[in-house]
């Protein structure tokens, strides 16, 4: 890959992973309701999808699920439904102490990784990336020594900022009244994204 073509997948990647969606939803609430260490497994179930995904993307199997009109759409429920109803859950616990000592490193980390996972639209983002930046005249994996550390470290960068804004926001919502509708604002974000998943169309490679 050309310094020229890695810094288009650099910028483009910077975009994919800034613009907020379910992911950032979920860092800035765990930033807002949990110790700061325990919150950054959120950052690193998202660093496991995005591991996960970009390895599969390499193998072609992400374009294989966004040309399967069947998986697309099954996907697109299950992640649609999960999404509105964590925002459904979120608003009605909206007024109830966050429990920041009763969630287990293990669910902050399985829960991020559903969210993270179980959005087909991630599938869009990563054929987009190899679609548009990969080389077919260049080895895979040779490429993939340039593509994974540049991912994985802007994906690192931007997640971990979304987490320190939500741990900066539950420190200043210190009136219930805020707290309430901040994490209410959160929810139906989620419920949002979920609308907007189960609207969307299955993503198309590009030859």
């Amino acid at each position: 890959m050309s310094f020229e073509a890695w810094t288009i997948f650099a910028l483009f990647w910077v975009v994919f992973v800034t613009t907020p969606g379910p992911n950032a939803v979920n860092c800035i609430s765990n930033g807002m309701s949990l110790p700061f260490p325990k919150a950054m497994l959120g950052v690193l179930a998202i660093l496991t999808q995005a591991s996960g995904f970009l390895i599969l993307s390499a193998l072609g199997v992400t374009a294989l699920i966004a040309t399967s009109p069947t998986a697309f759409f099954i996907a697109k429920l299950m992640g649609a439904g999960f999404l509105i109803w964590l925002g459904v859950r979120g608003w009605m616990n909206a007024t109830k102490p966050a429990p920041a000592s009763e969630r287990p490193a293990r669910h902050v980390y399985l829960h991020a990784l559903a969210v993270a996972t179980i959005n087909p639209k991630s599938v869009a983002g990563y054929l987009a990336a190899f679609s548009q930046f990969v080389q077919p005249d260049v080895p895979i994996w040779q490429q993939m020594t340039v593509i994974m550390p540049t991912a994985l470290v802007l994906t690192t960068l931007s997640y971990t900022g979304f987490t320190v804004l939500g741990a900066v926001m539950g420190k200043a919502a210190l009136g219930a009244v805020f707290n309430t509708w901040v994490r209410r604002v959160m929810a139906t974000c989620f419920i949002i994204y979920g609308v907007l998943l189960g609207a969307s169309t299955a993503p198309s490679a590009r030859g």
